[in-house]
């Protein structure tokens, strides 16, 4: 069967699954207690609220001292650009989007992650409605709308925007993160994930979990683009890349039963082809959901990388952490799907 055969088949599998209730229990955020409809003043502090985003321009590279600290000290690079495409770039110290730009250019551009008239699928961690993407909760907006340019300079086709909240609903989480606005400034497309749209899927590879429903869209694109929030989480010790493909499947309950197995599993069948982790601010404590600004880091540093293993194992050290500390991490190496042996890849490093 053609991969074009197989495509139209979902489709028309998902649209006679009939209107289904969305699972919101134990979704991929675990429940946290989250303040309620938070007001916009003006500029954060640990003690006061951050201000409404700006469609017009990102923020600029900053020393917020209400969420800046020392980093953790990081991976040694073992590459520089003279010894050719890396296999993961750090890039820091810059705004948002210029980050974004300097790591992918490292990697061979767009062009090498996304053909000529491709559909592209950009998976943020949009997970509650309650908090502005100051809190850390929910990838940055800039971010988010750089990889959408990136993808339409390199010729996209389109370019959609999807993600299934935790709290709320998607479209007003979509708005309060400031995602939204910054990807409809890009030309890009927010997506509901709506109900009735998943697709039973069998995962041969699969050692724990056997079996899901993912939403037909990311399995019919061509390019499926992974750009997480990097943040602790109360079950899965942190979110990153791995974590973050929870949120395109439907009952994210039954993945509990064995986290990181799970997690593991799912990577088998939803393989994006770039993973761009968003530390310019990282969560640190009360994850998933936050709250208080006083739990937030300020990094300026964006991550990206083919492998999104290795892309999540550099990102560990941002937490003090090492790559077998984080089980999904430890099982997806063992199972051949990248490589967490850092010392052993191609790692530059780009201070702007």
């Amino acid at each position: 069967m053609t991969e074009f055969t197989r495509r139209d088949f979902l489709r028309l599998a998902a649209l006679g699954m009939g209107s289904l209730a969305l699972n919101r229990y134990l979704a991929a955020c675990n429940p946290q207690s989250t303040p309620g409809a938070i007001p916009t003043p003006p500029v954060p502090t640990a003690t006061s609220i951050p201000p409404a985003t700006q469609a017009a321009s990102a923020p600029p590279a900053s020393q917020d001292s209400s969420a800046t600290s020392t980093a953790t000290s990081s991976p040694t690079s073992t590459s520089s650009a003279s010894m050719g495409t890396p296999d993961l770039v750090v890039a820091r110290n810059g705004d948002p989007e210029t980050l974004v730009r300097r790591a992918i250019a490292a990697l061979g551009g767009m062009e090498k992650f996304v053909p000529q008239g491709a559909r592209v699928v950009v998976k943020p961690n949009i997970c509650v409605d309650s908090h502005t993407y100051e809190y850390a909760a929910t990838t940055n907006p800039w971010v988010v709308a750089a990889l959408v340019k990136l993808a339409y300079e390199a010729a996209a086709r389109s370019v959609k925007v999807m993600d299934y909240p935790f709290g709320g609903t998607a479209e007003q989480a979509y708005v309060r993160s400031g995602i939204q606005e910054q990807v409809q400034a890009a030309g890009g497309e927010m997506v509901t994930m709506s109900g009735f749209r998943y697709v039973d899927m069998d995962i041969p590879a699969g050692r724990w979990l056997k079996k899901t429903q993912v939403f037909d869209e990311i399995l019919n694109t061509d390019v499926l683009i992974d750009v997480p929030i990097a943040k602790q989480h109360s079950s899965a010790r942190l979110t990153l890349g791995m974590k973050n493909l929870m949120g395109v499947v439907r009952n994210r309950s039954a993945m509990h039963g064995s986290l990181g197995q799970a997690i593991a599993d799912l990577n088998t069948l939803v393989r994006p082809k770039l993973t761009v982790i968003d530390a310019v601010r990282i969560l640190l404590a009360n994850g998933p959901t936050g709250g208080n600004l006083n739990d937030v880091q300020q990094l300026d540093t964006i991550l990206a990388s083919p492998d999104i293993v290795a892309a999540d194992s550099y990102a560990t050290s941002f937490f003090g952490m090492q790559p077998d500390d984080i089980e999904y991490i430890k099982f997806s190496a063992a199972m051949g799907l990248g490589r967490s042996d850092l010392s052993n890849l191609k790692i530059e490093e780009i201070s702007l």
